[in-house]
């Protein structure tokens, strides 16, 4: 997909992360924290996420909340620095494409395109931010939604077979039967709120956004060409943590 010189002011100023989920391949650490609030280079992975929203400009946050909500809404308002934060407190879980549906009937995303991050993402972008490239990626392409992917031989954990596919034009696909793909979800993503039309009431993935999406022919991805973490269980948190280390020591494999 091509990429091109990029305005900052063209950057959406909203964002939403993902941050209720159970967590429940990363117990123990997470039997009594949430997932997000898990630390990796001296800082919560929630604080990443936010620091770098920020940098990219975004003003607003809304992060939904579940699984000890308590200790992320504490954390989340001893921040002195950063986005405005807007908490939404989830009584039942409703799942990654319900949460921000509701933010969206709430107002707290207004009507452009904004940022979703996984509240358990972590990554190093390479020669331009990934935030920027998403969202260059989303205006060049005058496009609903842009995914960023990772190239699963890159990912020492266990991806199984792939989340997509990808051609030359930066249109993605999911795998057939008994296909494996070499690109999984990194966790990040831009997204206009035309895509939240006409959904179903309750509780569904962000898989029901994206099918809908790739059918209409109005989802594109893009490569990270960085580094990124799969951070699902606890050997990939420490394995996380010593790569850490060796990429600031300039140690990288």
């Amino acid at each position: 997909m091509t990429q091109a010189a990029f305005s900052p002011a063209q950057t959406p100023r909203k964002a939403m992360l993902l941050a209720a989920g159970l967590g429940t391949r990363m117990r123990p650490l997470t039997a009594k924290t949430a997932k997000p609030l898990l630390p990796l280079g001296g800082r919560a992975l929630l604080d990443h996420a936010l620091d770098r929203l920020a940098d990219a400009g975004v003003e607003t946050v809304v992060v939904n909340t579940h699984w000890q909500a308590d200790s992320v809404e504490a954390h989340l308002a001893g921040r002195e620095t950063g986005p405005t934060v807007i908490v939404q407190r989830e009584d039942s879980l409703r799942d990654t494409g319900g949460a921000v549906a509701a933010a969206l009937a709430a107002g707290h995303l207004g009507t452009e395109p904004f940022y979703v991050i996984n509240g358990d993402a972590f990554w190093l972008d390479g020669p331009i931010p990934v935030l920027l490239r998403l969202a260059s990626a989303m205006q060049i392409e005058k496009t609903e939604g842009v995914l960023l992917l990772h190239r699963t031989t890159q990912v020492a954990s266990d991806t199984g077979a792939g989340d997509f596919a990808l051609d030359v034009w930066g249109h993605p696909r999911r795998p057939t039967e008994h296909e494996q793909v070499p690109y999984t979800y990194a966790g990040i993503q831009i997204l206009s709120p035309r895509l939240f039309q006409d959904l179903p009431p309750a509780a569904f993935s962000m898989n029901l956004i994206w099918d809908r999406a790739i059918e209409a022919g109005q989802l594109r991805a893009i490569v990270h060409d960085g580094v990124w973490f799969h951070l699902s269980t606890p050997p990939d948190l420490a394995r996380a943590e010593v790569e850490l280390r060796e990429h600031a020591a300039g140690n990288r494999r």
